[in-house]
């Protein structure tokens, strides 16, 4: 139990720590692209990476939460 909300907020703090470099990342990307649709594609990479941390976090902290009886 413990360790799946230890475990979320872990993945938390990582994935806010990151988050900039993917943006940095992101960026230097689209300084070289021309097309509209790619430059598009690239702007949601930083949003499913957000995503993917959110639902990472509360998908561990959910079951922490429900071994342990309070959910």
């Amino acid at each position: 139990m413990l360790s799946n909300l230890l475990g979320g907020f872990i993945v938390i703090l990582i994935g806010v720590q990151l988050l900039p470099i993917v943006a940095q990342q992101v960026s230097a990307a689209k300084d070289n692209i021309t097309s509209s649709t790619v430059d598009n594609l690239l702007d949601l990479i930083t949003i499913f990476y957000t995503l993917g941390i959110v639902t990472s976090s509360i998908s561990l902290t959910v079951s922490g939460l429900r071994q342990s009886g309070l959910v």
